[in-house]
């Protein structure tokens, strides 16, 4: 059984490539059909696969086993087979540093020694996962750490949905095998797509792992409880909506196309106008209630009263909350954190404008695990604060 609430759409029915170097073809992160089509085509009999399929999807996904042998309601035989022709890969903990407020940043490591970082954010609440779906980003936002770092390759599905399974191992999250209630509050009830790179950049391996997030019989969250942070790759937005139907978060963070070509690059390619009215049609096409306009406060740049008011005007119409993030510095950042009281303001005049407008409070700092911060050292060495603000235009 699937999530009720996720849209319906055809998997893609492909064998998948084997990705180990002894030929064996990683499970993690396969949909239903194509664990399925792989199974099949390591010899399970038609007739059976679909029971197969189910078997090992609540192995690896309810109770979080690695282990074929650990499979016991499948025969010896079959586990031998499984373990000759497959694996359970998940990415490896390089390193893991808490925070002073308990947030968690892993670098973890994939296959081909590239390393990618997952933050946990523990909350009164809930408990967010921000997971990566890049080996560094191609986007070279100014303001953010990770546009700093070169974009290497995209992530797998299995690489994605690896960072989920690695958080709840190292959290104690997966139920003792043979419970009866598998509900209990969840440590991880919620994932944002807002780690290293562009998701929209890497749609295909995205819309498969969050199949399997979504999944009613494995990790099971719900598309209302997984977000997904853009910084406006308009041809995919729709797509997006149709296939995914999750949650939307847009980088936005200018009012003006002269200042968001500086920010944010890509909208040389796909300006404010464009994206708003790509925008616009999002909550209906995903049945969402609203979307999530992001905007990093730098002082002097973007935090006038002026912008807030602008702000309010572009998105008119639009069914929006407004996150104002405080900027989180990182070494030779070319910008500086707005003053609190201006912070202030900017958000009294959005919300006297009737949009939700809450200040982020930054988590992680003390670990370089808030927003905008992560990036892997050993893939590019840093910039000086002065070569970065030269591709700015500062």
């Amino acid at each position: 059984m699937t999530d009720a609430s996720a849209p319906i759409t055809q998997d893609v029915l492909t064998i998948p490539r084997k990705t180990s170097q002894d030929g064996k073809i990683n499970l993690i992160g396969l949909t239903r059909v194509q664990l399925r089509a792989a199974l099949i085509e390591a010899g399970t009999p038609e007739k059976q696969a679909k029971m197969r399929e189910g078997q090992i999807w609540q192995w690896i996904y309810i109770w979080g086993v690695r282990d074929f042998g650990e499979m016991t309601n499948l025969a010896k035989s079959y586990r031998a087979l499984l373990e000759e022709r497959f694996e359970l890969r998940v990415p490896e903990i390089v390193s893991r540093q808490v925070s002073e407020d308990g947030t968690r940043k892993y670098l973890l490591r994939i296959q081909g020694g590239h390393e990618v970082e997952a933050v946990y954010i523990p909350e009164e609440t809930r408990g967010t996962l921000c997971v990566s779906s890049q080996v560094g980003c191609t986007l070279t936002c100014t303001f953010c750490h990770t546009g700093t770092q070169k974009l290497v390759r995209n992530l797998t599905a299995g690489e994605i949905v690896g960072q989920l399974l690695v958080a709840r191992d190292d959290l104690g999250e997966w139920p003792e095998k043979g419970a009866t209630n598998t509900a209990a509050a969840r440590l991880v009830s919620n994932v944002v797509l807002m780690g290293m790179g562009e998701p929209l950049y890497n749609f295909d391996n995205v819309r498969d792992a969050m199949h399997v997030v979504m999944d009613g019989e494995g990790l099971s969250l719900s598309r209302r409880r997984i977000t997904l942070s853009t910084s406006g790759v308009v041809p995919e937005i729709a797509k997006t909506a149709e296939e995914i139907g999750c949650l939307l978060a847009v980088s936005f963070h200018a009012t003006t196309d002269e200042v968001r070509d500086k920010l944010v690059p890509i909208n040389k390619r796909w300006n404010i106008e464009t994206l708003l009215n790509t925008l616009r049609d999002y909550p209906r096409l995903s049945n969402s209630e609203r979307i999530t306009f992001e905007y990093v406060m730098l002082k002097g740049v973007n935090d006038s009263d002026e912008d807030a008011r602008r702000l309010v005007r572009l998105i008119r119409g639009i069914p929006a909350k407004i996150n104002l993030i405080p900027f989180n510095e990182w070494p030779n950042a070319p910008y500086e954190r707005s003053d609190w009281e201006r912070i202030e303001a900017f958000s009294e005049i959005v919300y006297k404008a009737g949009y939700a407008s809450p200040v982020r409070k930054p988590r992680g700092e003390d670990i370089m695990a808030a927003c905008g911060q992560l990036k892997s050292a050993t893939e590019r060495a840093r910039k000086s604060r002065k070569e970065i603000a030269a591709e700015a235009g500062l």
